[in-house]
């Protein structure tokens, strides 16, 4: 599904020297965004314009973050809303905008004022406005995020390599829908989402100054709201995990998850720490299974954690490094799993209580110092 076979939504977008994309959406939006103190100019208007719950369109730009610009930034990322507004004949304050890429520099207004007539002039006007719309919000990202759910209709398109940490990853997800909801009950049912997918994300443990995820309904179709509420769930996760597969250098997508711990928020602390450390992260890399360093972060995550637990691995197939507090002594058996597999999930089971938490990272390779060392340059 396209984010176009959504009724009442366009897109299109270009990919030079950067990227700009534009969206028209008329209708109801709701967001949540970085908690970074430190905030994009483009965070701070897109919170401004969306207050009132109403959209008619979106400019996204990537290269530059609009971030630590001062005035000059949030003078900037109005222009922009101006702009489009323009074309699109509505008042600024609909149009919502959102910046990924270097942080402290100056937006180069004058090709984007240049570039936005031409963006707009492409929406539905080629077949391969989706992906155009994908590919030009990217940065060090692989390859676009995209997911959806065909009944109710949902589609999502986010970008999303590095910099990720909870609250909220680093990204920017775009989420449309034709549902029927108000902005209220958008905002609602996001925030739900999101703590179930992207604030369970980690892949290098650094928070953005730019997250933005927005979803955005044309409010054409009446749905039932358990039905969207869990479609919205699946479409979300589906992108957290795209996120962590395209971490910055990584190679294996990691889950964790954890039960019997004294409660859900303990099991959470658990599950991050794990997800979080940067020893667990780089023993996944090179194919070592040592499980000691999955039990040092529960002994420091916070957690209501004593020496009676299972540790699991499973990839290919399934091996149990610890049971019952006992190491197994199967590493070998461990190391060719996770020679042979893509997709780890960490299983940690304590004897505390019902407490059950998930989290979701990457392994942490050479390409990620590699990538990071030379982002400016």
């Amino acid at each position: 599904m396209e984010i176009t076979e959504i009724s009442g939504v366009e897109c299109a977008g270009i990919r030079e020297k950067y990227g700009l994309g534009i969206v028209r959406c008329r209708g109801f939006v709701a967001g949540v965004f970085t908690k970074n103190r430190i905030k994009s100019a483009s965070v701070i208007v897109c919170k401004d314009h969306i207050a009132d719950g109403r959209i008619e369109g979106l400019i996204v730009n990537s290269g530059n973050a609009n971030a630590f610009t001062g005035e000059k930034g949030i003078e900037n990322a109005r222009k922009m809303c101006r702009i489009l507004a323009s074309l699109m004949k509505c008042d600024e304050r609909e149009i919502a905008i959102a910046s990924t890429g270097i942080i402290g520099r100056q937006l180069d207004m004058d090709w984007i004022e240049k570039k936005i007539p031409e963006v707009y002039s492409r929406l539905g006007k080629t077949k391969r406005h989706a992906e155009d719309f994908a590919k030009a919000i990217i940065t060090t990202d692989r390859f676009p995020k995209k997911a959806y759910s065909k009944y109710p209709r949902i589609s999502a398109v986010a970008k999303g390599a590095g910099m990720i940490s909870p609250n909220m990853a680093t990204m920017l997800c775009f989420i449309f829908t034709d549902a029927k909801f108000d902005s209220g009950e958008l905002y609602e049912m996001l925030k739900e989402a999101v703590d179930l997918s992207f604030n369970r994300l980690i892949v290098d443990g650094d928070m953005s100054t730019n997250d933005t995820v927005l979803l955005i309904s044309t409010a054409r179709e009446r749905v039932n709201r358990d039905d969207f509420q869990n479609a919205l769930n699946g479409v979300c996760l589906n992108v957290a995990k795209q996120i962590a597969m395209d971490g910055e250098g990584a190679t294996k997508l990691v889950e964790v998850f954890v039960e019997g711990a004294k409660n859900n928020c303990d099991a959470l602390r658990i599950a991050r720490a794990i997800a979080s450390s940067l020893l667990v992260k780089t023993a996944i890399f090179g194919n070592d299974p040592n499980w000691g360093r999955i039990v040092a972060a529960m002994g420091y995550s916070g957690a209501d954690v004593d020496e009676k637990v299972d540790i699991i691995f499973e990839g290919v197939s399934e091996v149990k490094l610890v049971e019952d507090g006992v190491p197994t002594g199967r590493e070998e058996y461990a190391r060719e799993i996770l020679r042979k597999s893509d997709e780890i999930k960490i299983k940690v089971k304590l004897n505390k209580g019902n407490g059950k938490g998930y989290a979701i990272g990457c392994d942490l390779s050479y390409d990620y110092v590699k990538l990071n060392s030379e982002y400016t340059t």
